[in-house]
């Protein structure tokens, strides 16, 4: 297992993340615990969740399980100093959540103490803005993206807020390092210069959506992750399962998130087909497995700081740290740049 540095803290992790978004629905408490063990075994020292988790599907009866799940293993275990552990304030428009309030001091200072609770841990290691109050583009929003009516005062003053809140977290230890989540570059440039300016905390990642089928980090992104050190934590690598090839030809496995979410967050639709099966070409062409392939990849991209796997049984979490030590030949990269400049935007 390789690591990383993350941004430019002193913080290393590993380059698989351990996502969690499924414990709490599709995974038992125990399940839960059983892959944290099973992840440390292997190498693996970060793992990420987010007080919304779990999300397959999102509910107010689940909201925070998934902390609870991680908390009540940190305290079985007294293992909290072996983890790098990340967690999310929700941003705006969940009315369960602080009644869909968008993110302030008063919210992040709340959200936050909130998780430490549920988490059983004094700190955290990376606090992350899971998504903007203005809006943006992920989630499939870039069709309809407009950015053209934001006051851009009024943003500026927004994140000035927040990175205060952070920086009052952080000097009273409940926070090492900051990140942002479902951001564009602009956000995270202004986010880096009001810090500068104000000597406040800078960003140290990003993490937003990055798989064969979703490459938009390749572009302005992939600038500000070179030039600023902000790398990419990638999320939905296997792009919600596509990339596994197991919803290929219409199938819908019993208790695949297919069956729970069913247009797994609008990437499953006609577009998407042709492109998977593609790159599952590609695979079989090379005698590669499709998941590790398409991790693999990620695993390769300059900008990538960790790339975060989630998986409902220890068999598919034994195949995604497998793809840590894959190493993808020239020919086979070769061939999946040809079938992205053919379907370079499916999702």
């Amino acid at each position: 297992m390789r690591f990383h540095t993350l941004g430019k803290t002193d913080i290393s992790v590993s380059e698989i993340c351990l996502g969690t978004m499924t414990w709490g629905t599709q995974n038992s408490e125990a399940e839960a615990h059983g892959q944290i063990d099973f992840a440390l075994e292997r190498g693996v020292n970060f793992i990420d969740t987010a007080e919304l988790y779990p999300t397959t599907p999102a509910s107010a009866e689940t909201y925070g399980l998934t902390e609870d799940y991680i908390g009540s293993w940190i305290a079985a275990s007294g293992k909290r100093d072996k983890i790098v552990l990340a967690s999310k304030v929700a941003g705006p428009g969940r009315d369960y959540i602080r009644n869909g309030s968008p993110m302030s001091a008063a919210t992040i200072a709340q959200a936050l103490n909130d998780s430490l609770t549920r988490l059983k841990t004094d700190y955290l290691d990376l606090y992350q803005l899971h998504w903007p109050n203005r809006g943006h583009y992920h989630f499939r929003r870039s069709w309809t993206y407009d950015p053209s009516q934001q006051d851009t005062a009024a943003i500026h003053d927004d994140l000035l807020e927040s990175l205060h809140a952070l920086d009052v977290a952080q000097k009273a230890g409940k926070i090492r390092a900051i990140g942002v989540s479902n951001e564009t570059a602009w956000g995270t440039m202004q986010l880096l210069t009001l810090a500068e300016k104000h000597g406040l905390p800078r960003v140290a990642s990003i993490q937003n959506e990055y798989n064969l089928l979703y490459r938009t980090h390749d572009l302005d992104l992939a600038d500000v992750s070179h030039h600023e050190r902000v790398g990419l934590l990638a999320y939905s690598p296997l792009a919600a399962g596509l990339l596994t090839g197991k919803y290929l030809g219409g199938q819908i496995p019993a208790g695949s998130r297919l069956s729970i979410n069913t247009d797994l967050g609008g990437r499953f639709s006609p577009y998407q087909e042709p492109a998977v099966q593609a790159y599952s070409n590609v695979a079989q062409k090379h005698g590669l497995d499709f998941s590790q392939m398409a991790l693999a990849f990620c695993l390769t991209r300059p900008f990538m700081t960790s790339v975060i796997i989630g998986a409902t049984t220890l068999a598919q979490l034994e195949s995604d740290i497998g793809a840590a030590d894959l190493t993808l030949s020239a020919e086979v990269l070769a061939d999946i740049a040809g079938v992205f400049r053919q379907y370079p935007a499916p999702i």
